[in-house]
């Protein structure tokens, strides 16, 4: 089958089809780096990482670029809050979410703009947009004429007047009219800012994303998203620079958006206390738990999180791990093998992460039921091929199974070895009580024993 994506442009899921199949380029619009990447952001991120492996799974080229924001008020104020100089805080917060994303198991995007690396070429398109009649200069300020563009409003699916009154739509009076916004504005003294033909300033949001994508993917180019919360403003008024700046019809043929997550029902607020980041919940559970957990529901439905939830994640894949270690204990290692069609038919129609999920657990199922070798090894290599793709499974079983949450309590590897030492030894001697004895002080431990044809494995609970 082909891939199909659901297209929010069209509002239906459509069948791929891409610019150029020799190279197929994508964008997801990356974190602005003032405070670190909640679990909101991780649930975008993670959908984009499995479309950008499944594209690259089915294409023989795939640029995949998701930016970085490193100028904006935000980080501005953040810095002055912390006392601490912009490029610190920029440094510092772009550092942990690499670390964060790592963790997580998303491939490192093929290219990762900085905006404050593309101040020409924001410079650059500005002055088309003035000079085609898109944008007008006003007090140092540049704005785009939003009446200038007929179909303004496309993607959102909402009129002007409509837009006005459900957003946040800042009066001024050098604003010729109330929908204009922010290109090129005036920086301060004590602001970050850059020469310009309009005076010494900084750039509006959106700008930086259509320079971006222009510069790395190109005017048109095949698939672009990020949040649903980006569709109005970010991601319409991107549309409007690109298009009018260059003349297109499009930006990107297919505009893909993850949808929001939730906590217990409610939408993630600070005031509700209910936001966790990405690296607070890497100390409670491995990252591919919380991977798990951000891809259980089809990307585009709400999601709502939950501690439990998490645990959930982290015993499926106990269990899953488990495949792979009964198998390597069999034949020292899982052969490679073909990702199943069936699970990958599931990716191609629009990411179904529940069905790919489905097979994924009856593949493990069969895995148990089967008693000849080959057939076990065949549905094993199946099995690792198919979670590898969705970026599961990816580490050795031993590994896994000996992680520990930040700061838990508990027994070493080594103290670990000796009991299972000491259990072997009484079990030898037919001391079952004693053997029976380590077993269970080491459970209480948090630590399960498994005995099996190739000896005494372990894991923590």
């Amino acid at each position: 089958m082909a891939l199909q994506l659901y297209n929010t442009l069209t509002r239906a899921k459509e069948v791929f089809v891409p610019v150029d199949a020799a190279h197929v380029r994508i964008y997801c619009c990356g974190p602005t780096v003032y405070s670190y990447a909640h679990i909101g952001n991780g649930r975008t991120f993670t959908a984009f990482d499995l479309l950008a492996r499944v594209m690259k799974h089915l294409y023989p080229k795939v640029t995949y670029a998701r930016n970085i924001t490193d100028v904006d008020d935000k980080i501005m104020d953040r810095a002055k809050a912390l006392g601490q100089s912009i490029e610190t805080v920029t440094e510092t917060t772009t550092a942990q979410f690499h670390a964060d994303m790592d963790a997580l198991n998303l491939l490192r995007p093929d290219v990762e703009p900085r905006a404050t690396g593309h101040i020409d070429a924001m410079i650059a398109m500005i002055g088309r947009l003035i000079a085609s009649g898109h944008a007008y200069a006003a007090e140092g300020h540049v704005l785009f004429n939003v009446p200038s563009m007929p179909d303004y409003g496309r993607l959102s699916r909402r009129s002007v007047d409509e837009m006005i009154a459900g957003a946040r739509v800042e009066v001024a009076p050098y604003k010729q009219s109330p929908a204009d916004f922010i290109l090129w504005k005036p920086s301060a003294d004590d602001q970050p800012g850059w020469d310009s033909p309009w005076g010494r300033g900084r750039p509006g949001w959106h700008i930086e994303c259509s320079a971006m994508t222009a510069a790395h993917l190109g005017p048109v180019f095949d698939v672009h998203g990020g949040g649903l919360d980006l569709i109005f403003p970010h991601h319409e008024n991107e549309i409007a620079q690109s298009r009018c700046a260059h003349g297109t019809q499009v930006m990107a043929n297919y505009w893909v958006h993850a949808g929001f997550l939730t906590m217990s029902g409610d939408k993630m607020s600070k005031s509700l206390g209910n936001i966790f980041t990405v690296a607070e919940l890497l100390d409670e559970v491995p990252g591919e738990a919380l991977r798990l957990a951000l891809l259980a529901a089809h990307y585009r439905q709400p999601l709502d999180f939950s501690k439990d939830g998490l645990r959930q994640a982290k015993a499926t894949l106990d269990r899953w791990y488990g495949v792979l270690r009964a198998a390597q204990g069999e034949t020292g290692e899982v052969p490679a093998a073909k990702v199943p069609d069936e699970v990958l038919a599931a990716l191609e129609d629009d990411l179904n992460t529940p069905l790919a999920f489905s097979l994924l657990h009856e593949l493990a199922n069969r895995f148990h039921k089967e008693t000849e070798a080959a057939a076990r090894q065949a549905v094993a290599a199946d099995f690792k091929a198919a979670a590898g793709l969705m970026g599961l499974l990816t580490q050795d079983p031993e590994a896994w199974f000996r992680w520990v949450p930040k700061g838990a309590q508990g027994l070493d590897e080594a103290a670990i070895a000796a009991a299972i030492q000491a259990r072997k030894d009484a079990r030898a001697a037919k001391n079952f009580a004693e053997a029976d004895r380590i077993r269970k002080e080491l459970l209480e431990q948090g630590v399960v024993l498994e005995d099996g044809p190739q000896g005494t494995t372990w894991k923590r609970t």
